[in-house]
């Protein structure tokens, strides 16, 4: 059985950091590319950063500069370091496993449960 726990969200001031991790279990991690999305209320979901399996990393605009993504294939984790974090932030962050190239979503993909940021003073 396949899943990914993510954890680390919470509420934040604007201008603050937070670092989420996601624990993927029940899949060969390595071979495995990794993703954050997130979702807004009344927004479509959207690629917040992305990293293969060799190591490459994709963001969104958004966020480039502010965010980090970073696996640890040992410990079979990801992980979204999030700095200089903004209002417009706030989401239910999603953990994303995939084996496709593309990062767009597929019926494929496994997905955690969701973790939520708020930022917000």
């Amino acid at each position: 059985q396949v899943q990914l726990v993510e954890s680390g969200g919470g509420l934040v001031q604007p201008g603050g950091s937070l670092k989420l991790s996601c624990a993927a279990s029940g899949i060969i991690f390595r071979i495995y590319g990794m993703a954050w999305y997130r979702q807004a209320p009344g927004k479509q979901r959207e690629l917040v950063a992305g990293i293969t399996s060799g190591g490459s990393r994709n963001y969104g605009d958004s966020v480039k500069g502010r965010f980090t993504i970073s696996r640890d294939n040992a410990k079979n984790t990801v992980y979204l370091q999030m700095n200089s974090l903004k209002p417009e932030d706030t989401a239910v962050y999603y953990c994303n496993a995939k084996l496709s190239d593309s990062w767009n979503p597929t019926g494929n993909d496994y997905w955690g449960q969701g973790t939520q940021v708020t930022v917000s003073s």
